[in-house]
């Protein structure tokens, strides 16, 4: 595999999050990034400090410049509710 076609697989892997299982540890600051693929079993201890980690939830990262209107997210496929009441909704 050439320089690029090695750059082109490493950026397509995601990242993920990894937090120390237990306490808190002044080598990785008890949470860290890694980009892996997919195919990999998840890591089971830091690569720095050698304690158990568990993957972390990542914050969500959405657009939040573009506002979509609800005739947007009716074109995009989306189904529409409006709240009529305690736990009710009407399909729009």
């Amino acid at each position: 595999m050439d320089s690029l076609g090695s750059y082109a697989y490493f950026c397509d892997m995601p990242t993920y999050e990894y937090e120390v299982c237990d306490g808190d540890c002044t080598i990785c600051g008890g949470r860290f990034e890694l980009k892996r693929p997919m195919d990999r079993e998840p890591l089971t201890e830091c690569p720095l400090c050698k304690k158990p980690v568990r993957k972390a939830f990542s914050n969500f990262n959405a657009p939040t410049k573009t506002k979509l209107s609800v005739v947007d997210a009716k074109k995009a496929g989306f189904k529409i509710y409006k709240k009529i009441g305690q736990g009710e909704y009407e399909r729009q």
